[in-house]
């Protein structure tokens, strides 16, 4: 993350938080969708040097949000109702299984503090109507599911699905839209029954509800 005065800091991994900051900037919008990523202006505009802003890339790559081109260099990802069916198609695979799979560990006595916390960060969210806010702790909500599999190859597999999500999520946003959070009440009470073919059933409702309504969205907005 940037320190005040506007440089990045050394702890983690200085391309690692280099990955966090373009993420956040791409998915809020502040390097718009198609547009040029010149390695010499984010260098300076992070203040970092270019090796680890070279690794960062690779990292944005592989999670969705940029692409690699020849003689245009990398350019952000652009969102198409394709690349969004893409992604719920893949939902309804990893999602769906992780809701199953999570049902199971509790019937088998697994604790879902960590995912009643999640639910309570997504309605906290929601309240606060901050669109990225509300974007990050919906996605957040999913990984705690996965989480509560046990599952660390669905995890690993999950990461930049999660993150495709959080953009989608953040881009389809609208004013007066129906309460995210009431969505993952109902998850959470599918999955937290114990009952691994109720919490199936309401996953693949939940997915299949929000393709419809960020499908509609992005048509509003223009996205073919």
């Amino acid at each position: 993350m940037a320190d005040p005065n506007g440089s990045l800091s050394r702890p983690e991994s200085l391309s690692r938080q280099i990955y966090a900051t373009l993420r956040e900037g791409i998915i809020r919008g502040q390097y718009a969708q198609g547009s040029r990523l010149a390695e010499q202006r984010l260098a300076e505009e992070l203040a970092v040097s270019r090796v680890p802003l070279r690794e960062a890339v690779p990292l944005l790559e592989m999670d969705g949000f940029v692409r690699t081109l020849p003689r245009r260099g990398t350019v952000v990802s652009t969102w198409s109702l394709a690349a969004a069916h893409d992604l719920f198609d893949l939902r309804l695979c990893l999602d769906v299984g992780a809701a199953t799979y999570a049902a199971r560990q509790v019937a088998a006595g697994a604790s879902t503090e960590l995912l009643a916390a999640a639910l309570e960060r997504s309605a906290a969210g929601a309240a606060e109507g901050d669109r990225y806010r509300i974007a990050q702790t919906r996605s957040a909500f999913h990984d705690a599911i996965v989480d509560l599999t046990g599952n660390a190859l669905m995890a690993t597999l999950m990461r930049p699905v999660s993150g495709r999500m959080t953009w989608l999520f953040y881009l389809t946003a609208e004013p007066g839209a129906p309460d995210p959070s009431v969505g993952n009440s109902q998850l959470y009470r599918a999955i937290t029954s114990g009952n691994e073919r109720v919490a199936e059933a309401v996953a693949y409702a939940r997915i299949e509800c929000d393709r419809r309504e960020s499908l509609d969205a992005l048509r509003r907005i223009g996205v073919e």
